[in-house]
């Protein structure tokens, strides 16, 4: 018995050095077994009991409780000062996992004194951890890293080596939220390293989700993704929850500034079902604030609200000063957008004095940008700039491009309704260079590509779990019929090969629809960039140049104040499938007058029916444009008098048409003349575009190109049939 006793011991000190060699279940059920079967009462057991708690607290926390009250009552009876720390200390994580941080600390504490005044060094250090944890989690970020250091050096002296990437993760963390970028992804990749070196699983996992967390920050979503695909595929593995579940809380993040809120809100939902579970009040706290920002961007304030205010709640409870005052922020926006601006100023006000009291730079950053947003709302433009400078210095020194982006935005729109419009050009410049940065063509196909990996792999991994369980069934099925009729051998192996072909079938099908919606998003996103030839705008640049060297000034004005209008109208349509009819004429109309403004060349007129109402219907953008650029290009060839261009807008049998007539050289006489005989790239992509437009949004679209000379009159006709939606 003895002997047995001395094979558990050494069986529990092997798997307690290391368990990356077995899966978290296999090694439970190992222990559990070893419970089951020695029902000894001695030190052994508590190891045993105080193992088991720790691997329980992040997928079941109730179970987890439950081995830790048994290894504490036996320890107290065995007078076993090790168990007795470790139970005081697994309390202290159940604790801080539930966000009762005082009582967490008194707990890390009295394990600390326990195992110092017992000489068990090396226990001491997970106790420090614990402690810089909870002061990270106060924005107390100072504090934590003099604990986390503490932490290292007592493993150091110990001679423990497998924890100290722990400790360079967590210092890392704190480098994040004080806005150090650089020192905090040295960090992560550091810890990285030597987690992959001691092939701690959970370790790289860890590394991996704090690595995708910087990129988010910084605005490089494909390589976040990237990193939370690798994170999340190894916590299932290990069936981690809590590391799930943050996962999910990171993609979810990605998708939300990707507009993909339908996934992101999937995402954020799962995580806070798990969490829940958990009952880790921060997370739950910081998933629903993300929740909330999700309904705030599909206009559904209230909804935004309550889920804030749940947030509000539980960070004033447990003093999460970070996530505090990202819920205050994020209310704040919510009320500028109601328009009540004394509650909006409030909540920005506390979010700022809490980030600047734990310098959480990135919360700083927001603060001041929602303050000026709030400003600019209420007409107040000299604190609006003052407010979006504040944010935009933040946002350069710590590298936030998203930030950035919003900034510029912002200036661009102040410094023009205060008629600087050299700093509005230059901000609106900056703004674009900082958009096309995080939505240009690779971006969005490397995260379209990084998605359906990450669906296909589900796939995947699903179909060889079935065949697995499949050909287990069969094996089984094997040995049971060798005792019975060979016919029902023949016939339950037909059946499984059926139902492995079958579900073959449904995979490839399900597999070729996820790859069609793939290569279909960026196919759209290709075609919307399609939008000013480059001539148009190289053309408009030069006159607003020949201009300004002729010092007409207020006709340079009058067109600098035309031309960034159309670019402006451009850049916020493209973001959108559908935008407001009115919209879309305004951009029309800016064109046209920008082409025309130099030289009057030709006269041009647009009609709308007065059964139509331009706020009611929404169309997708960058529709009519192509068409009338093809007009004032090639319509009237060396025609140098009477050109008119007309658009007309009719909607009638519930089709919304629109009809572009020229009274130029007409269709067919440019289909003759080979010189010309180029079709419209910007034309063919509207074409594609209707095809895709159509199937959407269930409504038929069609263009057709006729010379008018068919209705002995001369020119083009152009005439759209376009999808549309009725708000």
């Amino acid at each position: 018995m003895r002997l047995l006793y001395t094979f558990i011991a050494f069986l529990f000190f092997f798997i307690s050095s290391y368990t990356a060699v077995l899966s978290q279940d296999k090694l439970i059920d190992s222990l559990e077994h070893a419970l089951t079967v020695n029902q000894v009462k001695d030190t052994v057991r508590v190891d045993i009991l105080d193992h088991l708690s720790f691997l329980y607290y992040r997928k079941d926390l109730d179970k987890a409780i439950e081995y830790i009250e048994k290894a504490e009552a036996l320890s107290y009876e065995l007078n076993y000062s090790k168990g007795k720390g470790n139970a005081i200390y697994m309390r202290g994580v159940v604790e801080l996992t539930k966000s009762n941080y005082d009582l967490a600390i008194e707990h890390f504490e009295n394990a600390a004194q326990i195992y110092a005044d017992n000489g068990i060094q090396k226990n001491i250090a997970g106790c420090y951890n614990g402690i810089g944890i909870i002061y990270s989690y106060q924005g107390n970020y100072e504090q934590s890293s003099i604990y986390y250091k503490k932490a290292q050096q007592s493993d150091e002296e110990a001679g423990m080596t497998k924890n100290i990437p722990n400790y360079i993760v967590n210092i890392g963390i704190n480098h994040m939220k004080t806005g150090d970028y650089p020192k905090a992804i040295a960090s992560f990749k550091a810890s990285l390293k030597l987690f992959t070196e001691l092939d701690n699983t959970l370790g790289i996992a860890n590394s991996l989700k704090n690595i995708a967390v910087i990129y988010q920050e910084q605005g490089n979503y494909p390589l976040a993704l990237e990193y939370d695909n690798k994170a999340l595929s190894l916590a299932k593995k290990l069936q981690d929850s809590s590391g799930i579940a943050n996962s999910y809380n990171n993609m979810a993040i990605i998708y939300k500034f990707q507009k993909k809120y339908d996934i992101a809100l999937e995402l954020l939902e799962k995580a806070l079902s798990i969490q829940e579970k958990l009952e880790n009040n921060k997370a739950i706290a910081g998933i629903k604030n993300n929740i909330a920002t999700i309904y705030i961007k599909n206009e559904d304030n209230i909804t935004a609200i309550k889920y804030l205010e749940e947030a509000l709640e539980i960070n004033r409870k447990i003093s999460a000063k970070s996530q505090l005052a990202e819920c205050l922020n994020n209310l704040g926006y919510v009320y500028v957008s109601l328009k009540k601006y004394d509650d909006a100023n409030r909540y920005l006000e506390e979010a700022k004095n809490i980030n600047l009291e734990i310098d959480y730079r990135d919360g700083l950053c927001y603060s001041y940008l929602g303050i000026a947003d709030s400003y600019m709302e209420q007409k107040k433009y000299n604190n609006a700039l003052t407010n979006a400078l504040k944010s935009l210095e933040i946002a350069n020194e710590v590298n936030l491009i998203d930030y950035q982006k919003e900034a510029h935005k912002l200036l661009a729109e102040i410094y023009e309704i205060k008629g600087d419009y050299k700093n509005a050009l230059i901000n609106h410049q900056q703004y674009k260079v900082l958009n096309d940065s995080l939505f240009n063509k690779e971006n969005i196909e490397k995260i379209t590509q990084l998605e359906y990996e990450y669906k296909y792999q589900e796939r995947l991994d699903s179909a060889s779990k079935r065949e697995l369980k499949l050909t287990e069934k069969v094996a089984i099925t094997n040995q049971y019929l060798k005792k019975s009729q060979r016919n029902y051998l023949y016939a339950i192996i037909a059946f499984l090969l059926v139902s492995i072909l079958l579900g073959s079938i449904i995979f490839y099908l399900k597999f070729r629809n996820v790859k069609s919606k793939a290569q279909n998003i960026i196919m759209e996103q290709k075609l919307l960039r399609s939008q000013m030839t480059p001539h148009f705008i190289f053309n408009s640049l030069s006159i607003l140049q020949g201009m300004i060297l002729n010092k007409e000034e207020k006709k340079s004005v009058s067109y600098l104040s035309r031309f960034s209008k159309l670019l402006r109208i451009i850049l916020e349509n493209s973001r959108d499938k559908m935008v407001v009819l009115s919209q879309e004429i305004i951009a029309i109309e800016n064109y046209l007058a920008l082409q025309n403004l130099e030289n009057e060349d030709f006269k041009f007129s647009i009609q709308i029916d007065e059964t139509i109402d331009p706020l009611s219907f929404k169309i997708p953008p960058m529709l009519i444009q192509p068409f009338v650029e093809n007009a004032i290009e090639h319509a009237f060839g060396n025609q140098k008098e009477n050109k008119t261009i007309d658009i007309h807008l009719s909607y009638s049998d519930k089709k919304l048409i629109c009809t572009i007539t020229d009274n130029g050289i007409g269709v067919d006489f440019k289909s003759v003349d080979k010189s010309k005989h180029k079709k419209s790239l910007a034309t063919t992509i509207t074409n594609e575009r209707l095809k895709l437009l159509s199937e959407d949004l269930k409504i038929k679209g069609s263009v057709t190109v006729e010379d008018r000379k068919k209705f002995n009159e001369k020119g083009t006709l152009v005439t759209i049939v376009i999808p549309y939606k009725i708000s």
